[in-house]
């Protein structure tokens, strides 16, 4: 067999279960051989999109997901999406072909180009080596959690090789089967922050992304300790049920959130980096208040905020062996609980609806929605002025119903990671949230859409702008006519792609909704919401800040 078809049976015989890519000359041996040999292949109609799918799906599973792109464009189109995962940690392995010879209009440095937005590049240049090099890309991607990009030299994928035989299908068994153990927290460092927890009157713990697999461990631990319960946005849902969950800490964060993260004396990260986003830019970490983290990376530890304490561990690991010991009410009481429970949801926050004149308030429109649609959803957001409205006023079931793509806050992928999300999660209603502008960005991915049979809802917050730059220059008398666009039928454009769709201008609109979620839902749904835009986000101004 040739390195190609070799190459594709050692990733799906190391477990590799889904794919994502856009086929070329440079990688159509190393699809089909994926495919072959039973691994799912999604066909994006971008490259970029495909890399984004592959980042939600891995999000959504755990598992590393592979992306097959073909070289040079195939490859720079894909970086965006690539820059996503690279900067989140997502483990992902990216098949690119490569052409080496620098007279080819393929060829570039596609070292260079990966390595400028934080990807590992790896290359085959040996078919004797392919399946060491190979089976190492997927050790680093899923051990280490890094975004690798395996190059794949044209000549090299072509030339013929022995690999198919017992002995790499073993190593690749063998890989399968390995687990790193997670670096073991010292009796120090674990003594160390249980004298924090045992000093503390009102502890809170905001669990992150490294978090989500230790829900039972963290509540039991502030059951001991009367800890509040808050996430990073991308751990949204961890908490949901407990009646001290706080929701998201940080740019979405309710009031009473805000408040009672602030006021603590002890603030736990737990697997989160507790970044701009998750602490305001530290306006939530209260004056006098102590900080620990407990990470994987030590070089985690105070990159943000400073840290008074960090426990270098697996989150779970470490909350467990803290839990021994009597409880105490901590910033617990009756009448906590009870604030939480009216107060602790933007729903109950009041506000003035603003709809009319053709337009739909969006904390509205978001609120009519969650109100319709299955409890039992998975949430992708796209990046801009609208943000803030599906993250904060669409509730989500667990920590695994919210896939949120903005470490780089690049617009235009959240329709590609409502895809991934919902390959990952069919028994789930998948639920895109989209600006206009992230919209057109990534609007053919509305035919994978149909192609695949997903049974979606994209819901477009259309105020005919790109709003964070309206609300950003526009009290300040710049011209924003770069930045308005004229109006577009979104509904006519979905159905053309083979959706269902609806217009919504106010409340009253969304019976189309409801009328959708009653069935057979053979087609997706499209919901263009034609939504107000005078108010600018309070989030969006804090995201200016941190550029």
């Amino acid at each position: 067999m040739i390195v190609a078809e070799a190459v594709g049976g050692l990733l799906a015989a190391a477990g590799v279960r889904a794919a994502f890519g856009v086929v070329g000359s440079g990688n159509f041996h190393l699809t089909n051989a994926l495919v072959s040999h039973g691994v799912r292949f999604v066909a994006a109609r971008h490259e970029g999109g495909a890399a984004t799918m592959a980042d939600a799906y891995a999000r959504m599973t755990g598992e590393v997901a592979v992306v097959s792109v073909h070289q040079g464009p195939g490859l720079t189109n894909a970086i965006t999406g690539l820059a996503e995962a690279a900067k989140s940690r997502t483990p992902l392995v990216v098949l690119a072909g490569e052409a080496t010879d620098a007279r080819s209009n393929f060829h570039i440095d596609q070292d260079a180009a990966v390595r400028a937005v934080g990807a590992v590049p790896m290359r085959v240049s040996d078919p004797a080596e392919a399946a060491r090099h190979t089976l190492e890309a997927f050790r680093v991607a899923r051990d280490e959690r890094r975004t690798v990009v395996l190059n794949l030299p044209l000549d090299v994928q072509a030339a013929e090789t022995e690999l198919g035989g017992e002995r790499p299908e073993r190593a690749a068994a063998a890989v399968r089967e390995s687990r790193p153990a997670a670096p073991a927290a010292s009796a120090e460092q674990l003594d160390g922050l249980r004298r924090l927890l045992d000093g503390a009157e009102r502890p809170v713990f905001v669990a992150g992304r490294g978090a989500r697999h230790a829900r039972a461990e963290l509540v039991e631990l502030a059951e001991r300790t009367g800890a509040l319960l808050a996430t990073s946005a991308v751990a949204k849902g961890l908490f949901r049920g407990s009646p001290w969950d706080l929701d998201v800490s940080g740019g979405f964060a309710t009031p009473l959130t805000a408040e009672l993260v602030r006021g603590a004396d002890l603030v736990v990260g737990w697997g989160c980096a507790l970044n701009m986003w998750t602490t305001r830019h530290g306006s939530l970490i209260g004056p006098g208040a102590k900080v620990a983290q407990v990470d994987l990376d030590l070089a985690a530890v105070g990159l943000h905020v400073p840290a008074d304490h960090g426990v270098v561990g697996d989150v779970a690991e470490v909350a467990r062996a803290l839990t021994a010991g009597g409880e105490r009410a901590g910033y617990r009481s009756p009448e906590l609980a009870r604030r939480i429970r009216e107060e602790g949801r933007w729903r109950a926050v009041p506000y003035r609806d603003e709809s009319g004149g053709g337009r739909v308030d969006p904390r509205t429109l978001t609120i009519g929605l969650d109100d319709l649609l299955p409890a039992e959803r998975i949430v992708a957001t796209d990046s801009g002025n609208f943000m803030g409205y599906p993250a904060m006023f669409l509730d989500v079931p667990d920590e695994r119903g919210f896939c949120f793509t903005q470490a780089f806050q690049a617009v235009g992928l959240g329709l590609a990671t409502a895809i991934g999300a919902a390959v990952a999660r069919p028994d789930r209603l998948p639920v895109a949230a989209l600006g206009d502008g992230g919209a057109f960005m990534g609007i053919a991915e509305l035919e994978t859409v149909v192609r695949l049979g997903l049974p979606m809802v994209v819901v477009v917050y259309d105020d005919e702008a790109y709003g964070a730059e309206v609300h950003h220059f526009g009290p300040h008398g710049h011209p924003l006519g770069t930045v308005r666009f004229p109006p577009a039928d979104l509904a006519a454009i979905a159905r053309g792609y083979g959706f269902a769709a609806v217009t919504v201008t106010g409340p009253a609109d969304l019976a189309g909704v409801a009328e959708w979620l009653k069935g057979p839902r053979e087609r997706p749904l499209l919901v263009h919401a034609k939504v107000t835009g005078d108010r600018p986000s309070w989030w969006l101004e804090e995201a200016f800040r941190g550029h």
